[in-house]
């Protein structure tokens, strides 16, 4: 019976609606704990509504017998010390005075932030969406259809085998695979676009689109570019060793959801063809993998960057070149496409702010650093590696922030070393999920699902897998 109510209670969570509502009430909780209990913290109501993203905060003053031997000396000398993530500026009398800054804006310019967020989304899914109208009418998406159809009609059994979906999906994954974000984020939504027409209940998510947009979510990537970019830029001598960590973690979160989506929906997963086309995809991972060894730290940039920009020239030339070959009116097709673009990005605005404001609240209201110093305490009495707890707050903003998560790796790159163990933990951590409340708000905001179902509960049970793997895979490649 207490098994059956802890379950009920876990579904009750994971809707969409309900979490929500628990970001704000948490994040409001937490702020009102902190203002009370904190004389320090009287600002914090001002931080969370009208600060904004660095501004410099007061966190605490403590003893300067508190600080490390060496610490003190340098404080006075007038350099800017970090110490355990605080910012020293000042010392008087005996006492250090300790800063924090800012992680995300204040409620009225995170609004902003999500409006202007979906107007540069304008400009590249219309393009997208204008060529991906002209593959529509001149058969493109059909064909590609028809070539991932014996696969996909097994994981998507309520999708007829000759929907457009079937190639919207091919181009999403693909683009995704690649870590074209750009392009990923219009094929995703016209997948999205194209799944809703299927759907009898336009306000409930289907299965195919809980299984696409996990299996979107789990973040399969074949080369972590924007990450190995980062490494190098903070002096990295092996920038490129998280490759294959960041590969294996991806590829497990993708099975992961994979399986779980497939277990609720009743699909078997050992069918022929459905393994055939893993042990496909793996054997590509693993010449990948094999490849890229040999090169050095330019070859892999130059090998991934030519790889990403080169794929979308190409998907460019054949669109037009089988748009030509069919007769079919070229730029009237683009452009009737590319008027969706604009459309797709207005309708998901309500969607993004009030995720964007909730994420904002529980950030600045410091509900974070209450987690993370519960992980940490029990990391120590459990005896546990601390090493994984200095990397984990880039594993928990990841899926709701992907530039807070960016903007921790480099923090923790910068304070332990990025070819430290806990730098290149950090950096798998980071190639290891997407993020994920965002995809559910966009996603899910462009068609208008309301009910998300159990999608949201398998995204985060996916990023969990991924975040598993990364710590299992960095012990192994890093020790």
């Amino acid at each position: 019976m207490r098994f059956m109510t802890c379950y009920l209670l876990y579904l009750l969570i994971m809707v969409l609606s309900r979490i929500w509502s628990a970001f704000i009430l948490i994040a409001l909780t937490v702020a009102l704990g902190r203002f009370v209990f904190q004389p320090e913290q009287r600002q914090i109501f001002t931080q969370m509504v009208t600060g904004k993203s660095g501004d410099t905060t007061y966190s605490k003053e403590i003893g300067v017998a508190s600080l490390p031997a060496g610490v003190p000396e340098q404080i006075a000398s007038g350099q800017t010390v970090k110490w355990e993530g605080h910012q020293v500026v000042a010392m008087d009398n005996g006492t250090v005075k300790l800063y924090d800054l800012q992680p995300t804006n204040g409620v009225f310019d995170t609004t902003k932030d999500a409006v202007n967020l979906c107007i540069g989304l304008i400009g590249i899914m219309a393009l997208f969406l204008g060529f991906m109208n002209i593959a529509e009418q001149a058969g493109g998406v059909r064909f590609l259809s028809r070539i991932i159809g014996p696969f996909f009609s097994k994981i998507f059994p309520e999708v007829p085998k000759d929907h457009p979906a079937m190639g919207h999906m091919v181009m999403n994954f693909s683009a995704n695979l690649l870590g074209l974000d750009n392009a990923a984020t219009p094929f995703g939504i016209k997948s999205m676009e194209s799944l809703q027409e299927l759907n009898p209940d336009k306000t409930r998510a289907t299965n195919a689109q809980i299984m696409f947009l996990s299996l979107h979510a789990s973040g399969l990537t074949l080369i972590p570019t924007v990450i190995i970019a980062d490494r190098v830029a903070l002096k990295s001598q092996f920038p490129t060793e998280i490759f294959i960590p960041c590969m294996i973690a991806t590829f497990v979160a993708t099975i992961t959801a994979m399986t779980v989506v497939s277990i609720k929906q009743g699909i078997k997963v050992f069918q022929p063809i459905i393994v055939a086309w893993v042990m496909g995809i793996t054997a590509v991972f693993s010449a990948l993998i094999l490849y890229v060894r040999t090169l050095d730290i330019k070859g892999v940039q130059l090998f991934s960057t030519s790889l990403s920009n080169g794929l979308i020239l190409l998907i460019f030339l054949l669109i037009i070149a089988g748009a030509v070959y069919k007769k079919a009116p070229v730029f009237d097709a683009f452009v009737d496409g590319a008027k969706g673009g604009f459309e797709t990005a207005i309708k998901i605005i309500p969607y993004l702010v009030g995720l964007l404001v909730a994420i904002s609240l529980l950030r600045n209201s410091g509900a974070f650093d209450f987690v993370m110093d519960g992980i940490k305490a029990l990391f120590a009495f459990a005896g546990g590696d601390a090493r994984i707890v200095d990397a984990l707050p880039t594993a928990i903003l990841k899926p709701f922030s992907g530039s807070g998560a960016r903007a921790m790796m480099i923090d923790t790159l910068k304070a332990h070393g990025p070819d430290s163990f806990t730098g290149n933990l950090t950096s798998v951590f980071r190639g290891s999920a997407d993020t994920t409340f965002y995809i559910i708000a966009v996603y899910f905001g462009a068609v208008g699902i309301k009910n998300t179902r159990y999608a949201v509960g398998t995204m985060l049970l996916a990023d969990l897998a991924g975040i598993i793997t990364a710590i299992a895979v960095s012990y192994l490649f890093f020790g």
